[in-house]
């Protein structure tokens, strides 16, 4: 946990501000760390307008910063933010609100290590960011839906996940609402004007794509605890019954990850039907899932899996930059395959595979030319493709095969102990694993991760004389892969395959194997550990 050091300005005459120069315009300035955010809203019925003020502490790792810049968006076509004032201390700090970026300036040049706080006064419409609007039944809602840098629609922030920051929302609504939002609720109360104040309050850093709030009629049901983590869903009253059913499937979801990776991240677990764009939207501690994700018959359970596991990977361990999503994305896919592995059994993840299989190879058809991190992508919504999501998922399930169940799960835990609450890229993963392993993987994540493309094997087998003869070859451009294939060999009447593994690392091999009698059925990779595009028979 940072400590916060909630130091007014010192308001001195200063010149004029240089900004600092900003190649990608998704990157923030690294000498300037946001270390918490406080968020006061208003809402109300009569209009779509919001009131804000919004609180930062900073602290600058570099000296002679002269301005901060925020992410906001300015007015345009009636929707949009105004900023009225920057206040600190007795007087106001000088700002500019252009091409949707606040720029502040500071009284004086900072030096290392300075904290300090402002705040920042504005209003308007939100075009997008905070979703106002009715719901199926046509109540009135407010739902946060941030990803990926829309934060900045409705709150003034640094808009990337690499600066991580402690929020807390503060919110007078009118009083037939409910409000849920980041971390731990510390205040309510009834203001006696028609109105209720909420406060939640995170004490862990997380990125501003996860601080959001959501405010509704709302059933709330407080299912259980698990290792001193409360686990609730906040539901449409009309769906209470079919809500409360359905997301009650979160608490053995939670155990299994809780068990497997770590402790939970956040000071709740909330499952809340909402109005997100997306089937379901991970946001810290209280994850937003499509309103018809509530059907009264567990068919979300899924979707719920994928979410939770986003509180381990997405949201505690962040990708320090937007390309490195299968961080996020890929693991959130993989580790809900592992939680239907360990509920209904191994043939229910093959089948998950296979069907994450089908989406990797049609992405391979749309961009042949596209890895995992692909840095080309400049929009991010691009970003939410089968590479990030299913080739990302299949990646970490070959590298649990590559390295052995043991050495996996060791990797895992010791890469979400060291980062959690904090940032990493796909280099930082593989270290730790290199070092769970016992192994280089360099050649594993510059084939799978960096190389674009996916194996396609073709071969056949014959029985002669005691031995049997594999012949395969890749027809993929560029080097070949490096693939160790399990193959499954069938002796007549056995349920159950003798298992061989050959390693195919050139553009055509043979391979020749003992047996005892003639195979009934040989199988490429009969357990489903290889991602590619096979066909193989008897010559």
């Amino acid at each position: 946990m940072r400590l916060l050091m909630l130091l007014a300005f010192l308001v001195t005459a200063s010149p004029s501000p240089v900004p600092y120069p900003q190649k990608d315009p998704h990157q923030p300035d690294p000498r300037v760390d946001v270390l918490h955010y406080a968020f006061r809203l208003t809402l109300s019925d009569e209009t779509d307008e919001i009131r804000g003020e919004t609180t930062l502490t900073v602290r600058f790792r570099e000296a002679g910063v002269e301005a901060i810049v925020l992410d906001l968006i300015g007015r345009s076509g009636g929707h949009g933010m105004t900023v009225t004032a920057v206040p600190a201390g007795e007087a106001d700090l000088p700002f500019r609100h252009e091409a949707d970026r606040l720029t502040v300036t500071l009284p004086a040049p900072a030096t290392a290590g300075d904290v300090k706080t402002l705040r920042v006064a504005y209003h308007g419409i939100p075009a997008d960011g905070l979703i106002i609007s009715e719901n199926k039944y046509g109540d009135r809602t407010f739902f946060g839906d941030n990803w990926p840098d829309r934060a900045r629609h409705w709150l003034p922030v640094v808009d990337h996940p690499a600066d991580k920051a402690l929020c807390e929302f503060t919110v007078v609504a009118p009083a037939h609402y409910q409000v849920v939002g980041c971390g731990a609720r510390v205040e309510w109360t009834d203001r006696g004007d028609g109105t209720t104040l909420t406060h939640w309050r995170s004490t862990v850093p997380m990125a501003t794509k996860v601080m959001v709030v959501g405010v509704a009629r709302f059933a709330i049901q407080y299912v259980d605890e698990y290792e001193g983590t409360p686990i609730e869903t906040w539901v449409y009253p009309q769906d209470r019954e079919a809500g409360f059913y359905d997301y009650a499937l979160a608490e053995r979801i939670l155990q299994f990850f809780d068990d497997h990776i770590g402790p939970f991240p956040y000071a709740k677990l909330a499952n809340v039907q909402s109005k997100t764009r997306f089937g379901g939207m991970e946001n810290a501690s209280n994850i937003f899932y499509s309103e018809n994700s509530v059907r009264g018959n567990r068919q979300s359970e899924s979707l719920l899996a994928h979410e939770i596991a986003h509180q381990w990977f997405g949201d505690s361990v962040t990708e320090r930059d937007w390309h490195h999503i299968w961080l996020s994305e890929g693991f959130a896919t993989y580790f809900t395959q592992l939680y239907l592995e360990n509920t209904y059994g191994r043939d229910r993840m093959n089948a998950g595979l296979r069907t994450m299989r089908t989406g990797v190879l049609a992405q391979y058809e749309r961009t042949p030319t596209a890895p995992i991190v692909d840095t080309t992508v400049t929009d991010l919504m691009q970003l939410l493709n089968a590479n990030s999501y299913q080739k990302g998922g299949w990646t970490l399930h070959m590298l649990r095969h590559t390295v052995g169940d043991g050495a996996f799960w060791d990797g895992i835990r010791t890469y979400y102990r060291t980062y959690r609450d904090g940032n990493a890229l796909t280099e930082d993963f593989r270290h730790l694993m290199e070092a769970a392993a016992g192994q280089d993987l360099a050649w594993f994540f510059d084939q799978w991760v960096y190389r674009p493309g996916v194996p396609e094997v073709h071969g056949s087998w014959q029985y002669a004389d005691g031995a049997l003869t594999l012949t395969l070859e890749q027809a993929v451009p560029g080097d070949p892969f490096r693939l160790p294939i399990e193959v499954g060999i069938y002796a007549p009447g056995d349920d159950l395959p003798r298992i061989e593994t050959v390693v195919l690392d050139a553009p055509a091999e043979t391979f020749t194997l003992p047996v005892d009698a003639p195979p009934e059925k040989v199988v490429l990779d009969p357990n489903t550990w290889m991602l590619m595009k096979a066909t193989f028979g008897p010559r």
